[in-house]
């Protein structure tokens, strides 16, 4: 079967590498214009921008800043009239040992929880407002982590917790909005071959990922980005606030 997103406009968050481009790519190739956001890496965004051709469009935004998250929705708003989907794909990682002073510690919790949750929380909020004023059947994707599950090493403590804030972000946007034609959904990948990633392999050792899977392989960006194409497509409205278990067999839930 294959799945069409032609006629749609999305939203995507942390598109110049890893997860969010292989994304950016699924997206395109199903027939979707796309809006591909990124931050600080502006040669990366720009060089996939001129891959994917003219339905993809650049728009920067610090994620970290409610004002430039506000505006990244309303630029993206007026350039496409309606938005059909939002996946919220970017996120950040930070060690931060507990053994850091205070003052540094608190630093990385606090910019881990803006970029990774309340940022995905606005974006939401200003979407489903959209959708409802356009009187669109809009669709969310939000992703997640196998860490939300599970818990991660201390020394990711801020991470695990903001992709559990986005899980029931995502269940109760489906449970408030599903009358209304709004479904959302997460993905909870476990460790993906990305530059994210790698951070905590390079700390850890690859093999340290690879043993705590059922696959022979880690999983890659391509790997994840068919599931957010269905997700987009309709075809699993009925799945609603469902969050889809991507992590190589590491972690059932």
């Amino acid at each position: 079967m294959e799945i069409s997103l032609s006629g749609k406009n999305i939203l995507l968050t942390g598109t110049s590498r890893g997860i969010g481009a292989g994304i950016a790519k699924q997206l395109i190739a199903s027939g979707s214009k796309v809006a591909l956001h990124y931050n600080q890496n502006s040669e990366a965004a720009h060089q996939l921008q001129k891959s994917l051709g003219a339905k993809a469009h650049l728009f920067q935004a610090d994620l970290s800043k409610a004002l430039e998250v506000n505006r990244l929705f309303n630029e993206v708003e007026q350039k496409f009239g309606e938005i059909h989907g939002l996946v919220n794909n970017a996120g950040i990682a930070i060690s931060s040992p507990i053994e850091s002073n205070d003052v540094q510690w608190i630093d990385d919790w606090l910019k881990t929880i803006d970029i990774n949750l309340n940022a995905a929380a606005l974006l939401c909020k200003k979407s489903v407002q959209h959708f409802l004023d356009k009187g669109i059947a809009g669709r969310i994707v939000n992703i997640s982590s196998r860490a939300a599950f599970r818990g991660d090493t201390s020394d990711y403590m801020a991470y695990a917790a903001s992709k559990s804030g986005m899980l029931a972000l995502t269940r109760t946007l489906a449970k408030a909005y599903g009358k209304k034609g709004i479904v959302a959904f997460s993905i909870a990948p476990g460790f993906t071959k990305t530059d994210m990633a790698q951070q905590f392999m390079d700390q850890y050792g690859e093999e340290y990922a690879k043993n705590d899977i059922a696959l022979a392989e880690l999983t890659l960006p391509e790997n994840i980005a068919p599931m957010v194409v269905m997700l987009l497509s309709g075809l699993a409205d009925h799945a609603t606030g469902t969050s889809i278990d991507m992590n190589a067999g590491s972690y059932f839930h």
